[in-house]
């Protein structure tokens, strides 16, 4: 057998790695449960520090959900309130244009209704003119004698006296 070793041998192994992991045990597994525990405490802490950013960046998704679902209500209620303004400016401008234009059609009337008198005024008393030229044409026509006159003043009298009574 070719890989068999002697006892001496087997002992000297025995005690170096007994000495061996002894140092090891005094030394350098504390060292090396720190480090481990250390390096445990740092990925704890990371996963910890993970989740805390993961809640933090769920919160700040919801705000952001917030402020936009909070914008577009407010977007919609300009908007609405900039419709209503604009409709009442404009029936407020129809209103006025209407008012303006009854107000014009008014004053338009009376300009034609004293127009219209002023008319009538003028034929009136061009009527009356002419009524006037015509009898003095035929009063001397018919009174052309101091005779025919006489009696036109009589019977004008007798007239005016019957009147009077």
């Amino acid at each position: 057998m070719l890989l068999q070793p002697d006892f001496g041998l087997l002992f000297w192994m025995l005690l170096s790695f007994g000495v061996v992991f002894a140092i090891l045990a005094k030394f350098g597994f504390p060292i090396i449960t720190k480090m481990v525990d250390e390096r445990n405490a740092y990925i704890e802490k990371s996963l910890d520090a993970a989740k805390e950013a993961n809640k933090q960046l769920a919160n700040i998704k919801e705000e952001c959900e917030a402020l936009l679902t909070s914008a577009r209500n407010e977007q919609v209620k300009i908007l609405n309130d900039a419709e209503s303004t604009r409709n009442r400016i404009v029936n407020e401008a129809k209103d006025q244009a209407r008012a303006e234009g009854l107000k014009e059609l008014e004053e338009v009337r009376k300009q034609i209704k004293l127009e219209k008198e002023d008319a009538i005024k003028d034929i009136r008393r061009q009527v009356a003119d002419l009524s006037v030229d015509i009898a003095e044409k035929v009063l001397r026509d018919n009174l052309s004698t101091s005779k025919e006159q006489m009696a036109m003043i009589d019977r004008l009298v007798d007239e005016a006296m019957v009147s009077k009574s």
